[in-house]
């Protein structure tokens, strides 16, 4: 009927042009017969042969299969999701114009991500889909690009390395997605809008993008000129080193500081800000930790920025409307609401090595206030134990209690120390609730396999300095008393009445939150505050380095571009 109809509407027109009707030169008569016919043909075609048709799909599907079967147990996945859809594909159909595309823009732009552009490689997933003159080039084809693509998904959301397997300090545990699932999310989204949605979408991460791309052009410009070569310089000094001093600044965007060769007022201001942004003490006085940060690279703070990427994409995922930061490489806690910083307060972390502050998350449960300091054994054995056998009193002085295993008292003086060693030291030591105690007013525990925990401290002084890594592990908190205000304020209208009653009834008490408190304890050296401004960090752990290279082991490669 279609045919027919078709045959007798061009017949019409033709006689409508014999009769004069439509007058048009005779050769647009025959160019619009042969159009006629040639469309005629396109549109038969699936008509004329729909055994043809139906034989391609179910040998591509055919070979999609055996391709999959002999990928084995590695594509499992891949192969599940296939199965699911009748082994339709996603990439070289007449209908995947736009995911092919969307996904060779992704991988070609992956490098700005700092992510391995060698492990995607947007040019060999062109050309892979470029051929596809059979069936079997087709499904391998699919499944090879399939496979990049779920590379690639993996390692924009969640991170290209494990964690712990650069230090073991660093437990966190990336929230890895399911590739089935992922895939299934995929194949009924827009391409284009997926994919922009996998990296972190956060502020931070976004902020942290920009600032790699701008130190990506300070580093191919050589960086921000000759070093400063001095080991320290003040106020009143003069020579080429502080011309230097104001040359290196004014490149880093502190001004135009010109070149004058004295080291007057108006250059403590400048030197005060770098000194901020890299969580030094403003003093405004270019001292040895200052002219350090100061003369660093410009491809050391690049590769700070690529580290830092890498990190926020360990903790893709929801933080919890309220919850904690703790950086260990700034020496800083913050709790979050809403996306907002509602309080703010430096630490001190462990020491490098031995009792590095680990990284990892938990949640926050309740706070004691008023503790007792149950000394770790490692402590009491490894510190008290030479002071006891100096002066069996030592204990006394710091209002502490000795305990056998049986947690019954013991006289320190009826004890010949002598006879113990570190590994073999038998005695539990605590330390009562007082105005000296180690722990200070309170302790904010999130239970976990490393016995870390948040706690107040007397030794206020240590606050003061620049890098703050003098605990045995746990972090302590310059000001407590705000941090349980901030905390009660979710379950109580009066949290300050009543964390200062508990404090002044000086009776060891638990308080429970509530809600408990998602805390992560991170460790960034770079990133971009709210303000826009970059900060940098030491690398006081000397782990920077170790991640980096395990980032170069996968591929990265610093200054990389698209292609």
């Amino acid at each position: 009927m279609f045919i027919h109809n078709t045959l007798v509407a061009r017949h019409d027109s033709h006689s409508a042009f014999n009769y004069g009707i439509l007058r048009k030169p005779a050769r647009l008569c025959l160019r619009g017969v042969l159009f006629a016919f040639w469309a005629l043909a396109l549109l038969l075609v699936p008509f004329a042969n729909p055994q043809r048709a139906q034989a391609q799909s179910a040998g591509f599907a055919q070979a999609l299969a055996q391709a999959l079967t002999q990928a084995g147990a590695s594509d499992a996945d891949i192969a599940a999701f296939y199965k699911s859809r009748g082994y339709r594909p996603i990439w070289t159909g007449n209908r995947d114009r736009q995911r092919r595309r969307a996904l060779i823009e992704a991988l070609r732009r992956a490098p700005l991500h700092g992510l391995p552009a060698g492990r995607y490689d947007a040019a060999m997933v062109r050309k892979i889909l470029n051929t596809r003159r059979n069936d079997t080039a087709r499904a391998t084809a699919e499944v090879a690009t399939t496979r990049r693509f779920l590379q690639y998904a993996r390692d924009i959301q969640t991170g290209i390395v494990e964690p712990r397997r650069v230090d073991r300090a660093m437990t966190l545990r990336p929230p890895r997605r399911n590739r089935l699932q992922l895939l299934q999310s995929f194949a009924s989204a827009s391409p284009a809008a997926f994919l922009r949605a996998l990296p972190p979408q956060s502020p931070d991460y976004q902020r942290l993008l920009q600032e790699k791309a701008r130190m990506e052009k300070i580093a191919a410009r050589g960086g921000w000129g000759p070093i400063v070569a001095a080991k320290a310089l003040k106020p009143g000094a003069r020579g080429p080193a502080v011309a230097t001093l104001r040359k290196r600044l004014t490149a880093m965007g502190y001004g135009r500081l010109g070149a004058t060769p004295t080291y007057d007022k108006g250059l403590m201001a400048p030197v005060a800000a770098f000194q901020r942004d890299h969580g030094l003490r403003p003093d405004g006085i270019a001292g040895a930790a200052t002219l350090k940060a100061l003369n660093t690279p410009a491809r050391d703070r690049l590769m700070q920025t690529v580290i830092g990427l890498e990190r926020l994409r360990w903790l893709n995922k929801p933080l919890g409307k309220r919850h904690i930061i703790v950086n260990e490489a700034a020496f800083s806690v913050q709790v979050i609401d809403n996306g907002k910083v509602t309080y703010q307060s430096r630490v001190v972390v462990g020491k490098p090595g031995r009792w590095r502050t680990p990284e990892f998350e938990d949640r926050m449960t309740h706070m004691v206030i008023n503790p007792s300091w149950y000394v770790p054994a490692s402590i009491a054995g490894g510190e008290y134990l030479p002071l006891l056998k100096q002066n069996p009193n030592a204990l006394t002085r710091q209002d502490m209690v000795m305990t056998n295993a049986a947690g019954q008292p013991v006289n320190p003086a009826s004890v010949d120390f002598s006879q113990y060693t570190k590994g073999n030291f038998p005695f539990n030591l605590r330390q009562r609730p007082s105005g000296g105690n180690a722990l200070g007013k309170v302790k904010f525990l999130f239970p976990n396999k490393h016995a870390i925990y948040l706690h107040d401290t007397p030794a206020k002084g240590l606050f003061g300095y620049a890098i703050r890594a003098f605990s045995h592990g746990c972090v302590r908190v310059q000001k407590p008393d705000e941090l349980a205000y901030t905390l009660l304020s979710a379950q109580s209208s009066t949290p300050r009445k009543l964390f200062d009653g508990l404090v002044a009834g000086g009776k060891e008490t638990r308080v429970n939150l509530k809600t408990p408190v998602p805390i992560y304890l991170v460790y960034r050296t770079a990133w971009v505050g709210a303000d826009k401004r970059p900060q940098y960090r030491a690398d006081s752990y000397r782990v920077d380095r170790k991640l980096f290279a395990a980032l170069q082991k996968a591929g990265v490669v610093l200054g990389a571009r698209a292609s």
